[in-house]
């Protein structure tokens, strides 16, 4: 695994700066060529020996490091109470239906009850940054985005702005967790139990009330809400939605880290899993038609040509990253062609290309109208009992009666179908992830 600080054994929580130490979080997104390590704490109780392995940026601009630090303890019941009388769920942006949005969810920590409309313009302005990077901003139509108000008795988070420096706040946000200064650690514990508030949360965001630099990544979480991965930034850093962009890069496209340690060496391991790293060189991997052979020789947005430049996944040697230099190695960069495809097929794993207007949980008559939503540049087709209906080609509304669904006193299915033809997705696997159906039962 990455270099990491450790701290020996785990922190009771005992006083509020207790509960602070013992904040967690997980390692975004850490390549199967580079294991999360455990550290072994004293004391015979296994609990006593978990640890858990967080990423963490030490500045704008800068690779990213990690540290090891203690996972949290489970929730007082006066903390399980206090939660369940907090939480209000608050829409930012809605764009259809949960079950066919990717549902972001944003919790506060460190704005008091006065100044949860403070952090609602906070989520929209860090939403603005986050969806101005690409891919994001040709998908913006399939995000829904939440804010679950959590309450905290004072503004501010701890270790803003010294290491002394302690608030009391719903979710223990600390920076300066495991004595750095940049890492912004919370109980996460406390953090599932306010996104649960939300209805479906696919991608949870922790924004701190400070001004800050600083965040952290929490992407190898299976949480029984659903969701794969937290991430942290404050609230007021004019650089910290690059952390989230890069954080995102592991929870939805399954990325791998593209930077390296010079202590690594040489990679020995068997073919990483992730599709932005490989033991294959350019000329392998078009040969043996892998991994991102598709994008070889193509001008990429984040500036050179994509091929398979030496470094990454920790490794300085052994291992092939896509470009010289995308965000998944340095914030502040854009995504390249392969980082692209991947997150595109992440946003379609949680949200449909296709969006009912119409509910398809209920019956629909021969004379009714029905309506999809679809994005710009995406035609839906219709199919009547499995035949295309050609003359409603790229109609978001139709009636069945004119569609050919006959008079003759049985139920018909009527079906819409669409697929997300863009360039920028090339594997025919991940293609798949782009094409959708909706299906109504037409009554006699």
């Amino acid at each position: 695994m990455p270099p990491t600080h450790r701290i020996p054994g785990r922190a009771r929580r005992t006083s509020l700066g207790a509960a602070l130490a013992t904040g967690v979080a997980l390692t975004a997104g850490l390549a199967a060529t580079a294991p999360a390590g455990t550290a072994t704490a004293a004391g015979p109780d296994p609990a006593d020996r978990r640890t858990q392995s967080v990423e963490y940026f030490t500045g704008p601009g800068a690779h990213p490091r990690h540290a090891e630090i203690p996972a949290a303890e489970p929730l007082f019941t006066k903390e399980r109470a206090a939660i369940q009388g907090d939480g209000d769920v608050v829409p930012i942006v809605q764009a259809g239906p949960t079950g066919s949005k990717l549902d972001v969810v944003f919790i506060g920590d460190g704005y008091t009850a006065s100044q949860q409309e403070d952090f609602h313009a906070d989520v929209r302005a860090k939403w603005a940054k986050v969806s101005a990077v690409e891919p994001y901003t040709s998908y913006k139509s399939l995000f829904n985005v939440w804010a679950v108000d959590a309450v905290s008795r004072q503004s501010g988070v701890s270790g803003d702005p010294t290491n002394g420096t302690v608030k009391d706040t719903a979710l223990d946000s600390a920076f300066y967790c495991d004595g750095i200064e940049r890492l912004l650690c919370v109980d996460t514990n406390k953090v599932e139990s306010y996104a649960k508030k939300a209805a479906d949360p696919d991608l949870v965001i922790v924004l701190a009330n400070s001004t800050k630099y600083g965040g952290a990544g929490y992407n190898d979480i299976t949480s029984p809400s659903g969701y794969d991965g937290i991430a942290t930034a404050s609230s007021d850093n004019a650089q910290s939605d690059q952390v989230l962009v890069h954080e995102t890069g592991h929870s939805l496209g399954k990325l791998a880290d593209e930077y390296w340690y010079d202590e690594y060496g040489t990679y020995t391991g068997a073919e990483p899993w992730e599709t932005n790293t490989s033991k294959r060189t350019a000329a392998q991997l078009t040969a043996q038609k892998k991994k991102w052979y598709r994008w070889i020789g193509r001008t990429s947005p984040d500036g050179g040509t994509v091929g398979a430049y030496e470094g990454g996944g920790y490794y300085p040697r052994g291992l092939y990253r896509p470009t010289p230099n995308s965000i998944m190695r340095t914030l502040g960069r854009e995504f390249n062609l392969p980082g692209r495809e991947a997150m595109i097929a992440g946003f379609h794993r949680h949200a449909s290309v296709l969006t009912p207007v119409t509910p398809t949980d209920k019956e629909v008559r021969r004379d009714a109208k029905v309506s999809v939503r679809v994005a710009d540049g995406i035609r839906p087709r219709w199919y009547v009992d499995g035949r295309e209906a050609r003359q409603a080609r790229g109609d978001s509304t139709v009636s069945p009666r004119a569609l050919g669904v006959p008079a003759d006193g049985r139920d018909h299915e009527l079906t819409a179908r669409a697929t997300d033809r863009t360039p920028a997705v090339r594997d025919p696997k991940l293609r798949r992830l782009l094409t959708d159906s909706l299906t109504w039962r037409v009554t006699r």
